[in-house]
């Protein structure tokens, strides 16, 4: 957890009330660090503190609260951060992507004091056991990797769906990448999964790049050693018919919207600041007839997808292996944003120790 903004991540025994009605009790198996999550950390997100991290997360049903069904005690589950409530405006219109009321758990979890602990996106993953709602625990086949079934909770249905759902990629198109970390790789995988005929990877890190290649980019640039639009342009002809921005500064957003080809679309996923602000040629963006869209989750619908991005995972169409580049303990997050920041890896994975281990 993190008692104020900035501070390290401390590791702290806390109290998990039962679940409620409607709710589940959740063990979690491995939880993903993310950018996300240092943005908490950092209190960039107006977090109320003490707060508990993680979002991203792989675990077993352990009790349900009441009225609840499904999932079952047992069940293998992925933990969902946009649970769509099914009564707003926009989930009577079927348009559950946009819900603006969705569900999570009452406050269950306590600091040893008797504290209420805030929990990233209303999960609260960093930790070995959380209750959320039934709807945010998806149920997946069991005998999957869970460290590489955490990374659809965040990272995989982020990238993937933004490259299917929010861009709708055309088999045979281009498509530009900025930003390779986990998100990115998964928008590349997404969009080979769309067919692709042009995969741009865009990063500043030469091993990241490397990594790009891996998972599908046909061409890469290194944005430190050369003009990302100008080579985009060059190697195309044209611009790019798609290009996704995960890394969300205004600097790369710019970059990515001039790499399109007039009528292009360009889909924001980083997360900005909430002081970032862009810099717009309303001119040149209405000449180029150009399309800016921001997507959450990549417009997946969990109980949807998730079970789809794990079967496709099952069947070898997404290398979610790969992703996880470092398996860690609790002990080891402060040392995993570090890294994170550095570029070193794509994601590290908390893996959490057996029951009475």
């Amino acid at each position: 957890m993190v008692r104020r903004a900035g501070d390290p991540v401390t590791i702290e025994p806390i109290l998990v009330e039962p679940p409620g009605p409607g709710e589940v009790l959740v063990r979690i198996l491995a939880t993903g660090v993310c950018h996300t999550d240092l943005h908490a950390k950092l209190g960039n997100f107006g977090t109320q503190f003490p707060y508990l991290l993680g979002h991203e997360a792989t675990g077993v049903v352990d009790a349900l609260g009441e009225g609840v069904t499904r999932p079952a005690v047992g069940e293998t589950v992925v933990l969902a951060w946009r649970a769509p409530c099914g009564r707003c405006r926009f989930c009577a219109a079927g348009r559950e992507t946009f819900c603006v009321q969705p569900l999570t758990a009452k406050p269950r979890l306590r600091t040893a004091d008797g504290q209420t602990l805030g929990r990233v996106l209303g999960l609260g993953t960093f930790t070995t056991h959380t209750v959320v709602a039934a709807t945010q625990a998806v149920p997946i086949p069991a005998g999957l990797s869970p460290e590489a079934t955490s990374l659809i909770g965040c990272a995989v249905g982020t990238g993937v769906g933004a490259a299917l759902y929010a861009a709708e990629v055309a088999a045979g198109s281009s498509v530009a990448v900025y930003g390779c970390g986990a998100i990115g790789m998964s928008v590349i995988q997404g969009s080979r999964l769309a067919g692709a005929g042009r995969i741009v990877a865009v990063d500043r890190v030469a091993r990241k790049l490397e990594w790009a290649r891996d998972f599908g980019a046909t061409d890469v640039v290194d944005a430190s050693a050369v003009e990302p639009i100008a080579r985009i342009r060059e190697l195309t002809g044209t611009g790019v018919a798609y290009a996704f921005e995960c890394v969300g500064i205004p600097q790369t957003l710019q970059q990515a919207m001039a790499s399109c080809d007039s009528g292009g679309l360009c889909v924001l996923i980083g997360v900005p600041a909430p002081s970032a602000e862009l810099p717009l040629s309303l001119s040149r963006f209405f000449y180029a007839r150009g399309h800016l869209k921001a997507t959450f989750y990549g417009d997946c619908l969990p109980s949807r997808d998730i079970p789809l991005l794990a079967e496709r995972y099952r069947l070898g169409d997404l290398a979610l292996d790969r992703l996880v580049t470092a398996r860690i303990g609790l002990d080891d997050v402060e040392a995993a944003f570090a890294a994170m920041a550095r570029g070193e890896v794509l994601r590290s994975v908390v893996v959490m120790p057996a029951p009475g281990a």
